[in-house]
C-alpha cells in the first residue's frame, strides 16, 4: 500500500503538470474558463489511465472509468472544506491555505481513487464479472 501511495503522488504531480500545460496552452486560444476546463478533463483521462496501469495495477474498464471522477469530487469537497476551515478557523493565509489543503486531500482522495479501482480488498476486482471474463479468457489463451 505505501508503493501505491507514493505511485498516486507521483501521478497527482504528472496530472498536475499535464493539466497545467494544457491549460497554458489553450487559454491564448479558448480563452481561461474554457481552457480549464478542457484541461482538466484532459488531465483527468490521463489521469484515470494512470492510476489504474501504474498506481494501482488493475485494468482499465469503462465501469472504472465512469465511476473514477468521484474521486475528483471528494478532493474537491476536500480542498475546499480544507480552505474555509485554514483561512476562516486556523488564520492561515489566502496564499498557503490551498497548497496545505491539497496536500491534506492527498491520503483522502488516494483510499477514494482505490477504493473505486480497486476495491475493499486487493483482488477484488478480479471477482467482479467483467474482469473474471477476461482473466478466464486470458488463461485458456495462455500457452500452456
Amino acid at each position: 500500500m505505501i508503493g501505491q501511495a507514493l505511485r498516486f503522488v507521483v501521478v497527482g504531480g504528472v496530472n498536475t503538470a499535464t493539466y497545467y500545460g494544457f491549460y497554458l496552452s489553450m487559454r491564448e486560444w479558448i480563452g481561461y474558463l474554457p481552457g480549464h476546463v478542457v484541461a482538466f478533463v484532459l488531465s483527468t483521462i490521463g489521469s484515470f489511465f494512470l492510476n489504474t496501469l501504474f498506481t494501482y495495477r488493475v485494468r482499465p474498464t469503462l465501469r472504472r472509468f465512469l465511476l473514477f471522477p468521484l474521486s475528483t469530487v471528494v478532493n474537491f469537497v476536500v480542498t475546499t472544506v480544507g480552505v474555509v476551515v485554514l483561512v476562516e478557523y486556523v488564520g492561515l493565509g489566502e496564499r498557503v491555505a490551498p497548497l496545505f489543503a491539497a496536500v491534506m486531500a492527498i491520503p483522502v482522495t488516494f483510499v477514494v481513487a482505490r477504493r473505486l479501482l480497486v476495491g475493499r480488498a486487493r483482488g477484488e476486482g478480479l471477482r467482479r464479472g467483467e474482469d473474471q471474463m477476461i482473466t478466464v479468457f486470458e488463461r485458456r489463451s495462455r500457452p500452456q
